[in-house]
């Protein structure tokens, strides 16, 4: 394989091909060199995605991203005769299966690349697959290790740097990072999300080629990934909804009411844990002193009916700067607490308040709302509820929330030009049987 300039590779990483035939074809308006066929649409729709797409893009090489593990001849023979131009097989395969691969490539036209995907020593294997006749090696970092924002160019340098055929790169890029993937001797710059989840995806692509031939970084405030330094930055752009989808539908509390003094405010923070009685609010009171500026208290009062929260304590919390307050039982002065700015959620209100006694601890594990809550994990909560995420995965599923929410933004465009939910989702097609 001979590169005169950077090939831009849009992954078209969809499960309906019609909705990744509408992406290709804006792709291609936006100056995409390569359309891939991703392995979720091949695992979706077949090799009929390839057939599609090689019809929809004419005069453009179609990627048929397979994965191979096996029968490496076959497995090409097929892409090729559903008009794939190139195919991928995994670095993780035998020296048989690759050599196979890449004689069936010569036999039906269509070259291999190797995706070192998962391979413990890249660079040996990148050597290894271009004296096994491999077109092309693609270092390629997953969509589940880009959600613990891993970052490829360090290691993406020293495969460039050995390997003796063209290097392509896959794993999150953006119009923030591709140029630094060029610099690092990437040829092929995949990219997906960056383009496929935007509104506006021509658009994104002219933004991606132009960063890819200048070489110069394009900002973009969509598509980042972010470590747990900055994970307050992160939870803060998406929604509860977004971070309960993340988590398979999991964290959400049940029952746990907002009052909140704007309709976009949100709660963000580390929770401080108290576990107190129906009624004794001096825990929760006690907790303010040692919650810091950005935590969320969270109160298990077991539900109860009288209130352990008010306006003094929150007037308390927001002094300090804490970010809210989570109550499994009732508050009160909830007009006061408005007023003030102070979110707070619980399961209830009532004027009466009970008695300061001391019962309970601070720091401990919790349940509010049915959610198992551990000092640390985080909170997130807005209008439509309170969502806990365990500390140690916060990081990666803040990241997770983030790709939730630009699957939506792509989804609320198709609706805004005139498809409806379960057109864009094929409802109908997915679901279960008996």
């Amino acid at each position: 394989m001979r590169l005169d300039r950077p090939v831009l590779q849009v992954a078209l990483d969809f499960e309906n091909l019609s909705r990744a035939l509408a992406a290709a074809t804006e792709a291609v308006d936006g100056g995409a060199d390569w359309i891939e066929a991703g392995t979720p649409l091949l695992k979706s729709e077949g090799l009929d995605a390839v057939r599609e797409l090689k019809k929809a893009c004419p005069g453009h090489r179609i990627v048929a991203d397979m994965k191979v593990m096996d029968t490496g001849a076959f497995e090409v023979e097929i892409a090729a005769k559903a008009g794939a131009d190139l195919v991928t097989v995994l670095g993780a395969a035998d020296d048989d299966t690759i050599a196979e691969a890449v004689r069936g490539g010569e036999l039906y036209g269509v070259e291999v690349v190797v995706d070192l995907l998962g391979v413990a020593d890249p660079v040996a294997r990148a050597r290894r697959a271009a004296e096994l006749g491999a077109a092309a090696v693609c270092y390629h970092v997953g969509i589940d290790m880009q959600m613990r924002a891993d970052a490829p160019f360090e290691r993406l340098a020293a495969v460039a740097a050995a390997s003796p055929v063209p290097v392509a790169v896959a794993g999150g890029l953006t119009s923030e990072t591709v140029a630094a993937a060029t610099r690092a001797g990437a040829q092929i710059l995949i990219v997906g999300g960056a383009i496929t989840k935007s509104p506006a995806i021509a658009e994104a692509t002219r933004t991606i080629r132009t960063a890819i031939e200048t070489r110069t970084e394009r900002p973009s405030e969509m598509f980042r990934r972010y470590a747990a330094s900055d994970l307050r930055t992160a939870f803060l752009k998406v929604s509860s909804p977004n971070v309960s989808d993340a988590m398979q539908r999991r964290g959400a509390m049940h029952g746990i009411l907002p009052h909140l003094p704007g309709p976009t405010h949100r709660v963000v923070g580390p929770a401080v844990t108290v576990v107190t009685r129906d009624g004794d609010w001096a825990k929760p009171v006690e907790a303010i002193d040692r919650a810091g500026a950005g935590d969320v208290i969270v109160v298990d009062a077991g539900g109860g009916p009288t209130a352990i929260w008010g306006e003094l304590a929150s007037w308390s919390a927001h002094g300090r700067g804490i970010a809210g307050v989570v109550v499994d039982g009732a508050i009160r002065d909830v007009d006061a607490i408005l007023e003030i700015g102070f979110p707070a959620f619980s399961r209830s209100t009532a004027s009466n308040a009970g008695e300061p006694k001391g019962l309970g601890e601070i720091g401990v594990e919790v349940t509010v709302g049915g959610e198992r809550v551990r000092p640390g994990d985080w909170i997130v909560g807005d209008l439509s509820g309170v969502v806990v995420v365990p500390r140690e995965r916060a990081a990666e599923i803040a990241n997770r929330s983030l790709d939730v929410l630009e699957h939506e933004n792509r989804v609320r465009e198709e609706i805004r030009r005139g498809s409806t939910l379960g057109s864009v989702q094929k409802l109908e097609r997915w679901e279960r049987v008996g």
